[in-house]
């Protein structure tokens, strides 16, 4: 669904000073504590009212001037000669875009951020790599509501997908640059058919691998295989939810009873990924076709019934419960279309994930977001468009306390959801051609 592009929004103009490019050694070391400190010590809530304890208040513009310079800084940094310099400025660089809204202030820097981690990522090391892609992920879910991060998407996807199919690239980089390549997809090129039809072709090229041989065979994995191919299915997955019935249909019949098979790998985490991109595909099957079947559904049935009280004792402990728990919910859904609702609140306001769909945009979000998901929905105007939450809410002692009812919150949330997927997927089907 072509998302409305919004004014600009950002947590204030960028300071005027030029940030002064530092010198590797303890001087770096210095400013990445310094920023990782201001970060941390930020609540992940930061109310729009900052209501006064006794103390003086915290001078606001002062702040952000601070802020900017320390972000100024570390941009400078991505291009020192130090790879100890340039992975320190990529982790500063990670947990202020995940902790604030900057719209502003990197929509004026985006080339020249975009040219240091296309930098990274074609000449750096596999570590450097790995939080160059999850930097640019961060840096499209910053620049989401405008035209700027489908610019970059284009920039750097070449190097994206080269990284990725490339199999002598280091595991880790390969995951960054798979999970990097849905999010930037959904965020940044929603309204391109072309852009969408090729990143789920490169994904499923990778996790297809892990699927049975013509002998039904599943073939023994790979040292770190099961991790690249749960990123790339989990991104696949992510970017499934654009697609229109006309393409829907044709990747249920491929994908179904493949995925049905690879519920038997020996890997809990990708087993876990399996189980919930089923219960997704089933969930979009049936939002098509109210008639809509599973082949085979009594024998994935039954072994999502073995998976889910799986007592093998040879697994951990934690593995056990996870698995039981995550399959006790596809078992539900897949047999009495049931879906355990879960409330996510932030602020004042809360987000109910009631479907497979809506979970799997809420995970993905929040694998690169981490503990600031709930910042980024509070302030951050994509999120807000994509979860139906309206523009952010300015609150004051009067208004803080005047909310609408829980029950009503839910219904204005699923029906806008379930709106936009609607008109998303007309979009869609007027590019059927395309898929």
């Amino acid at each position: 669904m072509p998302r409305s592009k919004k004014g600009k929004r950002g947590s204030g103009k960028p300071g005027i000073k030029n940030g002064v490019k530092g010198e590797s050694g303890a001087s770096d070391d210095e400013l990445t504590s310094d920023i990782l400190s201001h970060y941390s010590s930020a609540s992940e809530t930061t109310s729009v009212l900052e209501e006064a304890t006794g103390g003086e208040q915290v001078d606001e513009q002062t702040a952000q001037e601070e802020t900017e310079d320390k972000l100024k800084q570390c941009i400078d940094n991505l291009m020192d000669k130090s790879a100890k310099t340039r992975l320190a400025a990529l982790e500063s660089l990670r947990q202020a875009f995940s902790s604030r809204v900057l719209y502003e202030f990197l929509t004026e820097r985006r080339l020249t951020i975009s040219d240091c981690l296309e930098r990274s990522l074609k000449k750096g090391s596999g570590e450097e790599q790995a939080a160059a892609a999850t930097v640019f992920a961060l840096l499209c879910i910053q620049l989401g509501v405008g035209d700027e991060a489908e610019e970059g998407f284009k920039m750097l996807r070449p190097i994206l997908t080269a990284i990725l199919m490339d199999n002598s690239a280091s595991i880790a980089a390969r995951q960054s640059c798979a999970r990097a390549l849905g999010m930037c997809c959904y965020v940044s090129a929603a309204e391109d058919g072309e852009d969408l039809i090729k990143s789920l072709a490169l994904l499923e090229n990778i996790f297809m691998s892990s699927y049975p041989n013509r002998e039904g065979t599943l073939p023994a994995p790979k040292p770190g295989s099961p991790g690249l191919h749960s990123a790339a299915l989990q991104a696949w997955s992510l970017l499934v939810t654009l697609c229109p019935a006309s393409k829907l249909t044709k990747l249920l019949d491929l994908h179904l009873p493949k995925l049905q098979a690879c519920l038997e790998s020996s890997d809990v985490n990708y087993r876990i990924a399996v189980g919930e991109t089923i219960a997704l595909l089933v969930e979009l099957g049936r939002d098509i076709d109210e008639e809509f079947e599973v082949e085979n559904s009594e024998s994935l049935c039954e072994c999502l019934k073995s998976l889910a009280t799986d007592g093998n004792k040879h697994r951990a402990k934690n593995d056990r419960r996870k698995q039981r728990s995550i399959f006790r919910e596809v078992l539900h859904y897949i047999e009495n279309e049931d879906f355990t609702e879960e409330k996510i609140k932030f602020g004042v306001e809360s987000v109910y994930i009631d479907s497979w769909m809506r979970r799997r945009i809420y995970d993905a979000f929040k694998e690169i977001l981490e503990s600031g998901v709930r910042h980024h929905l509070q302030f951050n105007p994509l999120l807000r468009d994509i979860f139906g939450l309206g523009p952010p809410l300015i609150l004051d002692a009067t208004t803080k306390g005047t909310k609408i009812s829980r029950f009503e919150k839910h219904l204005f949330n699923s029906a806008a959801f379930k709106a936009r997927t609607k008109q998303r997927n007309k979009v869609r089907d007027k590019r059927a051609d395309v898929m």
